[in-house]
């Protein structure tokens, strides 16, 4: 299995999902991140981390509220949210703030 640090090193773009299971706004934006991947399909990689089986990780990255997405390329952080988004606004960040 990868490391995280290898996983957000790619050259293609990642959204990070920290995410909880307890979290209800985490299970309405799941829903819609599997529709920004079917959208978005191999142009991106998308995982979802569970901030309390990787507290260290989401301490690291100053996570506060839940969901919180980061979008990274090549170890750069490009874009982070907290809460929910719509599909499309999703979509458009990721494009406009990656150089696909």
């Amino acid at each position: 299995m990868s490391s995280f640090h290898d996983i957000i090193n790619s050259d293609k773009p990642v959204l990070v999902d920290f995410f909880a299971t307890w979290c209800g706004p985490c299970k309405m934006l799941a829903p819609v991140l599997k529709e920004v991947k079917d959208n978005l399909e191999e142009r991106i990689s998308i995982i979802k981390i569970d901030v309390d089986k990787n507290q260290q990780l989401a301490s690291q990255y100053q996570v506060r509220g839940l969901p919180t997405m980061i979008l990274f390329q090549n170890g750069k952080q490009l874009w982070r949210q907290s809460g929910v988004l719509q599909k499309k606004d999703i979509i458009n960040v990721i494009l406009e703030k990656s150089n696909q």
